[in-house]
């Protein structure tokens, strides 16, 4: 596949985690990636070059999803670097700043969650969906192309979606809000043939969970939290991706896809 056709997705919070796992999954299907990053521009760096080892293209973009004039040059610059976008995946996401029990957490580390994990993929949606609408439509500022995929949507949430850490309100609010979100925009972009889907990790092994380790192997190997008793990993969330990103739920939308490792089940 030529690089003027292949399909390219944008991932939120690429350089490392679940971002990573994601982009180098979609880079194994032959998308091309646009690579957002916040801080560490050499790891998304080394995120493109991994593409490039699997004969795509890694673009790295810097932008804080949570700043409206951030949002928008990252969307501009997507479009000017690939033409065109058929993935948007909202993944990047900030744990909270100081865990504090919900009777004294503060307001700063409120404003900072929800800003970055809720209000950011949010209006992301909003910019990119019009985006993607304008090209169904046919705008010729929208380089549209009669044989692109079919555009799609990712939100990436968290069992936190549904699961009260009172040490961690902000995470869990927004987390929510993003279950609805997914919802919202589900239920409004079906009539342009735009699916979204809300995939929903469970713990999964990365730099966030990592000063909570031996807390979560606990839970893991001899609680038994989880059905499955493993560590998530960022490729078992890839996986899910890569499933809509080929278009193997074309009769779904809204629909949540957990990669939890069973959590979800709820066992007495």
């Amino acid at each position: 596949m030529s690089s003027m056709t292949r399909p390219v997705a944008l991932v939120t919070g690429a350089s490392r985690g679940i971002g990573r796992g994601v982009a180098l999954a979609l880079g194994g299907i032959g998308h091309d990636v646009a690579v957002n990053y916040v801080r560490d521009e050499a790891a998304a760096k080394a995120v493109c070059e991994a593409l490039a080892e699997k004969g795509v293209r890694g673009h790295p973009v810097r932008a804080d999803i949570a700043v409206t004039r951030d949002r928008a040059r990252l969307v501009d610059e997507v479009y000017a670097a690939f033409g065109r976008l058929d993935l948007l995946v909202n993944n990047a996401g900030v744990g909270p700043r100081v865990r504090a029990d919900i009777l004294q957490a503060g307001e700063e580390s409120f404003d900072h969650v929800v800003g970055v994990n809720l209000k950011g993929p949010y209006f992301l949606t909003q910019l990119v969906a019009n985006r993607m609408i304008a090209r169904l439509e046919g705008d010729a500022d929208a380089d549209a192309d009669a044989h692109a995929p079919a555009p799609r949507i990712v939100i990436v949430s968290s069992i936190s979606a549904y699961t009260a850490s009172t040490n961690r309100g902000d995470y869990c609010v927004a987390k929510a809000g993003l279950a609805m979100t997914a919802t919202l925009y589900a239920a409004r972009l079906a009539e342009y043939g735009i699916n979204v889907y809300e995939i929903r990790p469970g713990i999964v092994d990365t730099d966030m969970t990592g000063p909570v380790r031996e807390r979560y192997d606990d839970l893991i190997h001899n609680q038994g939290i989880t059905p499955i008793r493993r560590w998530g990993l960022p490729e078992d969330v890839g996986r899910a991706v890569v499933a809509v990103a080929q278009d193997l739920l074309p009769f779904s939308t809204g629909q949540v896809i957990d990669v939890d490792g069973g959590f979800h089940l709820r066992r007495l």
